[in-house]
């Protein structure tokens, strides 16, 4: 379910977690709103960079650009803007039973190469504030408490403490705590992947 809030409504939980007072925007010219303004968004597109949440996820045709590679393929597409995590999957066609494809095409800075007439991709993406959901919500004001412990408090044990209850600790890598219950939370809705298309498996056949 998503929760409805704002950047400036995280960032201001945050601040409330570590016993500080909340700001209106980033622009009111405090401290305390520079250093969200500066932190907040690189933390929330590598929070969700980390995994492959099910409300970031989105398919699109690519537009087929007019100028030609420089190598063997034929067409150069261009890829989505707002693209977190580069190509999660790349389809020949729009059809629900299209599989995704494994080779046949390459990635070049912000393009797809491929001999691909027609080419659509699921990518993952930054979901406004008020469309996340509280799971997440709740995982990101947490680690955001944890960035901004330092600047606000000057205590790291604050810092660590957050830190440690939204990602875990080191030796979970980024994936303990509040984060591991959000990804499992996110995982119930969503159905298992099979492998459809893969150049190992057609050897063996």
């Amino acid at each position: 379910m998503a929760t409805g809030d704002t950047d400036i409504s995280i960032c201001s939980d945050a601040l409330i977690l570590l016993g500080s007072t909340t700001i209106s925007s980033f622009s009111e010219g405090t401290d305390l709103a520079s250093a969200c303004s500066r932190l907040y968004p690189d933390l929330r597109d590598t929070l969700i960079s980390r995994y492959p949440w099910s409300w970031s996820l989105k398919k699109v045709k690519l537009a087929r650009l007019a100028t030609a590679p420089l190598n063997e393929w034929k067409y150069a597409y261009q890829l989505p803007g707002s693209i977190l995590t580069g190509v999660i999957a790349l389809f020949s066609s729009g059809s629900a039973s299209a599989n995704s494809l494994n080779y046949g095409w390459e990635l070049y800075d912000d393009q797809v190469y491929t001999n691909l007439e027609t080419v659509y991709i699921d990518y993952q993406t930054t979901i406004a504030e008020s469309d996340l959901p509280v799971y997440f919500v709740r995982m990101l004001r947490t680690a955001l408490a944890g960035e901004l412990a330092i600047p606000v408090t000057d205590q790291t044990q604050k810092a660590d403490y957050f830190r440690t209850m939204a990602v875990g600790t080191p030796g979970e890598s980024g994936r303990g705590g509040l984060f591991r219950e959000a990804a499992n939370i996110d995982s119930r809705g969503q159905i298992n992947k099979v492998v459809q298309d893969y150049s190992l498996i057609a050897v063996r056949n």
